[in-house]
């Protein structure tokens, strides 16, 4: 997969992409991603990038031109163009599933108040990874990579790593345990010990359903309508 990332600091993701995971996806060659430095495509003579905002208001705006011609640089018929705001469709492990798909993403990474709205006839969705707003767009496009990466075939090696993930079939993951079996006076649950595979795996996922209703109970409700819907169907079956 190739990924463009356009943003005002392209320096910012020196360092998160040279670690752990990302890393070693990039030197597998299992996804490439590049820089753009929107600041690049401006054509003023000083640079500048962003004005103040058509009937007043605070901070400034991203101009249409230097952005607009960033992601024509870049953007192909295989493109899926993504603006990261906080006004945006919420990332979740669906869409993250969804754009792993995908041959050739191009994140914009919005900054101070966000940018002009002609630059969105360029866009393809707008994405947001929650209900908070940050000081720019980088930050989000670390998350946004990071999750998706984790769908894509030989990233971690086993998908079988990501399908057991929080939030797959509308649950939390289960709590873990790893050695010493007792710490500071708190055994490891004894089913984890007994090697009933079967058992394990129930515990698994009532543990995790504890979990998702105490939690998050939007989430736990879904899981109680996807299980009538299975049922239902189910019925239907002659």
């Amino acid at each position: 997969m190739l990924i463009d990332i356009l943003s005002l600091f392209p320096e910012y993701f020196e360092s998160p992409l040279n670690f752990s995971i990302m890393k070693r996806a990039i030197e597998d060659g299992i996804i490439t991603i590049r820089l753009g430095d929107i600041r690049i495509f401006s054509h003023d003579k000083h640079k500048k990038v962003d004005d103040r905002p058509y009937g007043g208001g605070p901070g400034m705006v991203l101009a249409p031109q230097p952005v607009v011609d960033a992601i024509r640089s870049v953007k192909s018929e295989h493109s899926r163009v993504i603006y990261l705001s906080p006004q945006g469709k919420k990332l979740n492990a669906a869409l993250c599933k969804d754009l792993a798909k995908e041959k050739h993403l191009v994140f914009l990474c919005g900054h101070y108040e966000g940018i002009d709205e002609r630059i969105m006839k360029e866009v393809d969705e707008e994405i947001s990874i929650g209900d908070y707003v940050l000081t720019n767009g980088c930050a989000a496009a670390v998350v946004a990579i990071d999750a998706l990466m984790r769908f894509i075939p030989g990233v971690l090696g086993d998908l079988d790593s990501a399908k057991r993930d929080s939030f797959e079939e509308n649950m939390f993951a289960c709590p873990q345990y790893t050695r010493p079996e007792v710490f500071e006076g708190v055994c490891v649950p004894s089913v984890l010990l007994n090697g009933n595979h079967q058992e394990i795996e129930k515990w698994r996922k009532q543990k995790g359903l504890e979990k998702t209703k105490r939690v998050r109970p939007d989430i736990y409700t879904r899981y109680l309508l996807e299980q009538v819907i299975t049922n239902k169907n189910k019925e239907k079956v002659p």
